[in-house]
């Protein structure tokens, strides 16, 4: 992901996750927004609970790699925040990237 792609703002988190629309699944979580630019910002978060930190920023990276290789499913237009859930502790590289990509789908439909 690019540096004008990232959201990195708490306000940005808590605007998002508060008023934004919401959808799930076994491995993440993403909330969404509208917005009037036509660009797709990103912000990947994971809980305290998933392990230390080391084991939380490779999950982030592995899921920030996941959403370059799949950006061009994601709309324009919206805020994406994803939040990574203890069960892809466990999971495998792939079943991630299904994962993912099935949720995106949902959303698209959305």
């Amino acid at each position: 992901m690019k540096k004008r792609e990232i959201i990195k703002s708490s306000n940005d988190f808590n605007y998002i996750i508060n008023n934004g629309k919401k959808a799930s699944n076994q491995f993440f979580t993403i909330f969404y927004v509208d917005i009037d630019s036509n660009n797709k910002l990103f912000g990947v978060t994971t809980q305290k609970k998933c392990g230390n930190a080391v084991i939380r920023n490779r999950l982030k990276r592995q899921t920030k790699a996941l959403i370059d290789e799949n950006k061009l499913l994601f709309k324009n237009n919206r805020k994406y925040i994803i939040i990574i859930k203890k069960t892809c502790l466990t999971a495998s590289y792939n079943d991630k990237s299904l994962s993912l990509k099935t949720l995106i789908g949902d959303l698209n439909e959305k």
